[in-house]
């Protein structure tokens, strides 16, 4: 797997690995080849050389010639080692593919000085090919080359090198290819669009699945720790292992008992009769290091630590964990915890119940991850009292290895996973979590509790975008981009958890009340609204096909009250009729237990009606009956005990079903973006001192990426805002022009509708002394518009960069109308800002005004949207207000601070998380 790299040797000021590798330690980092397995990427280090030489060495003639295009000679190869030894730097970088101690594989590029494109050359040892470990490399060396301002790796190949040809189409949409005297010359950019975006997604979704697959669908299972004592967790695990049925083989580890709970117990893993796919880990911590290298000697692939000791337990414990995590990688072992729960999987083929909870849940649709052991617990017991099923359930503990982003690529194509829901404590890669979470959601309903809501505070900023970003709000973007759906608490998880599972999504918003009790039929109507259904008028031919099916109805219109008396039949009849009405998008029956009532008859009348109509979103309320059932009929439809829990969730149901209707949106081209040019001035912004900038240098920064800001000038004296306003033409407006200030109108720092040189004289000083007076003043033409919104942007260094809009001018911080989303955004991110807003009837001709320019805006915000994207140095940027009318919109006020970047998490990289 090959490709020809430049030779010259690199004559640029050399940089260190780290940098050259954008942020990345120089151990490197850890990522999963095709087939599940573990490779290590990272910088090539002069200590090296004797692997690199053993990989070449190891080389058959005819790989070495498809490398070099000859047979290489041992000087040749000497040369090359050399090379790829040779210290990081703008021209040159070189990373290695790690197994076991071993390379198996080595790529690099080499640049010439000034050009933006570099040579490269990709080699994997012959043993190791069709891991995907070759493109593995590249990913991660044009992840380098593009730190470096590299646009374009190139090569050539020999036609006859299918491997190297195929890993390049792979890698890229924008791959260029040519055949000329004899050779294949390949182009490969190095940045992430798209296509290429959605192909390295599923090449992750297939390495996570293959190195999940031992973990959640072992055939044979080892417990270490478990000992002839019931109650302890290794004893109790074990018998539930056993209990629940496993299928497949199950042992036990222990050196002092041949059985335990009647399964076979053996002294170590060397002496178990075959070989082991999940060790289950109960043992002290201290022991834990040592189980895990037996276990890896022993080829395990995957284990679950259910002992405490390790992040949880201050530093001796953090790097009690990170070791484990580096050891388990080194042998190839994916690992959950420590400090969790366990692992169940309800599918009849495995029956794993790997876990230490009071009861195993029922088999269903619902996949369920959780942090908190104590959380999944309440999951799991509230779904088995509510009939909701479940397919596999993870306790996540400390996340060391495994976390809610590899569980997220495993259920994406998991047949039994019909929906999941999440109990977060943290993110570990939240741009990862964004994307990944949002291509689940396209196929599969997530709902997710994220804790932290009562914690989360303002966040510190001198503009009004930041101080309105909560911690809370980047993650509240993120689910709503992603069409997650969020809920505050573990009842309402559940609660729509049963209506997503195995029902159908509504086709709309109409709900349908029936039942026999007026009173809490409108309790239901008035849940309704807010959660965003409407409980219109029935037509009258319906009505009066209610009329004739249930006379005892009172009004024959929703919600439709049966009366007390109502009998089985009537509610039947009732049900036919809405459900093939067409007038209807989900229905709620509502069955209250009386003397003269039988609510199981009821619900008997109903069910081959219901299960007659799929399609039609269902939900029941029973009220009176200690013991009602769960569900009813064969689609398992909900029975729930208030009206307004089953309102809530099909509320849920109802916003997530309009959400997958949505189309997924484009990252649209914009014109008139000069990236080199701002590129240059946040330069030179960060070279003078980083912070809140000139406003000379704001606008330039804004105008390179084509966001309207009004003409401004500054002015150092009376008698320079005299001579600018006069060439601006009055009406002017001065504001202070100190970067630093912070709601300039309510400090005096401006004055509006000056008409006179006068009028100006007059206000300079007072513009001017409300902030710092050698900042001079800001002349600018008076604008107008039909409605002030506030826009800008806020980066945070785990989340990203947010944009944000609302509601502008001084009812900013008052009213709070503010909406976010996450860069990269797409044009229907922009149009779902605005129209998210509560002033959102303002932008679309309320009481007769005429509408503003709503594509203007939209525009506005992806042009903020991809200046945030693009150039992360922008910390904060406050657009206040923004002027929009019928012509366009305008920014009157802006404030950009800029901060050099850090580390932050690559989300383009396939790489797992490192060790903590």
């Amino acid at each position: 797997m090959i490709a020809t790299a430049a030779s010259t040797p690199a004559t640029s000021t050399a940089v260190t690995a780290d940098a050259a590798a954008g942020g990345r330690e120089l151990t490197g980092v850890d990522a999963l080849t095709a087939d599940g397995g573990i490779v290590r990427i990272r910088p090539v280090h002069p200590a090296d050389r004797p692997e690199l030489t053993a990989l070449y060495g190891r080389a058959g003639i005819d790989s070495l010639r498809m490398r070099f295009f000859v047979a290489p000679g041992p000087a040749m190869i000497a040369s090359e080692i050399d090379r790829l030894c040779r210290r990081a730097s703008p021209r040159h970088e070189a990373f290695v593919a790690e197994q076991s101690g071993a390379v198996v594989g080595v790529a690099s590029y080499e640049r010439g000085s000034a050009e933006r494109r570099a040579e490269f050359a990709v080699f994997v040892d012959e043993t190791q090919r069709g891991r995907g470990i070759g493109t593995l490399l590249l990913e991660h060396l044009a992840a380098a080359a593009r730190a470096q301002g590299v646009d374009e790796l190139v090569g050539e190949v020999l036609p006859g090198n299918s491997r190297m040809l195929k890993v390049a189409r792979d890698l890229t949409s924008g791959l260029r290819s040519r055949l000329a005297n004899g050779v294949v010359d390949l182009a490969l950019t190095t940045g992430a669009d798209e296509a290429a975006q959605l192909a390295v997604d599923e090449r992750e979704r297939i390495a996570e699945r293959a190195s999940l697959r031992p973990l959640l669908a072992p055939t044979s299972i080892a417990v270490v720790g478990a000992g002839r004592r019931p109650g302890r967790i290794g004893h109790e695990t074990l018998r539930a292992l056993r209990e629940y049925g496993f299928t497949g083989d199950l042992y036990a580890v222990n050196p002092h008992a041949s059985a335990i709970a009647g399964v076979p117990a053996y002294p170590s893993f060397a002496h178990l009769p075959g070989p082991v796919d999940l060790a289950v880990i109960a043992v002290p911590a201290e022991a834990v290091a040592s189980v895990v290298a037996e276990a890896g000697a022993a080829v395990v692939r995957a284990a679950v630590v259910l002992g405490s000791g390790f992040g949880e337990a201050g530093a001796q414990g953090r790097a009690r964990q990170a070791e484990l995590v580096r050891l388990a990688r080194a042998h190839g072992i994916r690992l959950v915890g420590p400090n969790c729960l366990g692992i169940v999987n309800t599918d009849p083929a495995i029956r794993l119940n790997a876990s230490f909870t009071p009861a195993a849940p029922l088999r269903g649709g619902l996949a369920v991850a959780s942090q908190s052991g104590a959380v999944g617990i309440a999951l799991l017991d509230h779904a088995a009292r509510a009939g909701c099923g479940v397919s596999t359930f993870v306790s996540l503990g400390n996340k060391a290895d495994v976390s809610g982003n590899d569980l997220l690529a495993y259920w994406f194509d998991d047949p039994a996973t019909t929906a999941v829901a999440l109990y977060l404590e943290s993110f570990g890669n939240p741009r990862k979590f964004a994307r990944t979470v949002r291509a689940l959601a396209r196929r599969k309903p997530v709902l997710a509790v994220k804790s932290g809501r009562s914690t989360a505070g303002a966040r510190a900023g001198a503009s009004h975008t930041a101080a309105a970003a909560a911690p809370d709000v980047a993650v509240d973007a993120i689910f709503a981009q992603a069409g997650v759906v969020r809920v505050d608490h573990l009842g309402d998880l559940m609660d729509a958890a049963r209506m997503l599972t195995d029902q159908p999504l509504p086709a709309g918003e109409r709900l349908a009340v029936v039942g026999n009790a007026g009173g809490v039929n409108v309790l239901a109507a008035d849940a309704a609204s807010a959660a965003g259904l409407r409980v219109p008028s029935l037509s009258p031919a319906l009505r009066e096909r209610l009329a004739a099916v249930a006379p005892d109805a009172a009004g024959h219109d929703s919600p439709l009250d049966l009366g007390a008396a109502a009998t089985p039949a009537a509610f039947a009849k009732t049900v036919e009729a809405l459900t093939v009405s067409g007038e209807v998008d989900s229905l709620l029956v509502i069955v209250a237990a009386t003397r003269t009532n039988d609510v199981p008859a009821t619900l008997a009348a109903i069910t081959p009606v219901v299960d007659a109509h799929p399609d039609l979103t269902v939900a029941a309320v029973v009220i009176g009956l200690p013991e009602a059932q769960p569900t009813f009929g064969a689609r398992r439809t909900p029975i729930f005990d208030l009206p307004e829990r089953a309102v809530r969730a099909l509320g849920h149901a109802t916003r997530y079903a309009a959400w997958r209707r949505e189309p997924l949106g484009t990252r649209p081209e914009l014109s008139d973006i000069d990236t080199a040019a701002v590129r240059t001035a946040v330069a030179q912004g960060l070279a003078a001192g980083a912070g809140w900038q000139p406003y000379e240098r704001t606008a330039a920064i804004l105008a390179g990426y084509g966001i309207p800001l009004v003409t401004s000038v500054t002015a150092r004296s009376k008698d320079d805002a005299v001579l600018a306003a006069e060439r601006i033409g009055y009406p002017v407006v001065l504001k202070s022009g100190d970067p630093d200030l912070v709601h300039k109108s309510d400090t005096g720092g401006v004055q509006l509708n000056l008409a006179d040189a006068a009028a100006v004289r007059a206000a300079y000083r007072a513009v001017t002394t409300a902030g710092r007076t050698e900042c001079g003043a800001l002349v600018q033409p008076l604008a107008r518009g039909q409605a002030e919104l506030v826009a800008g942007i806020v980066h945070d260094p785990l989340f990203g960069s947010l944009v944000m809009a609302g509601l502008g001018g001084v009812h900013t911080d008052l009213l709070g109308d503010r909406t976010f989303r996450l860069a990269p955004m797409t044009d229907h991110d922009a149009e779902r800002m605005w129209r998210s807003l509560r002033a959102a009837p303002l932008l679309t001709g309320y009481r007769g005004a005429q509408p503003v320019d709503t594509t203007a805006v939209e525009n506005l915000l992806l042009r903020l949207g991809r200046l945030a994207e693009e150039v992360p140095e922008v910390a904060e940027l406050d657009l206040n207000p923004v002027l929009v009318g019928p012509d366009g919109a305008l920014a009157v006020d802006a404030k950009l601070r800029l901060e050099p970047v850090g580390a932050e998490p690559d989300p383009a990289l396939r790489q797992l998380r490192q060790p903590q």
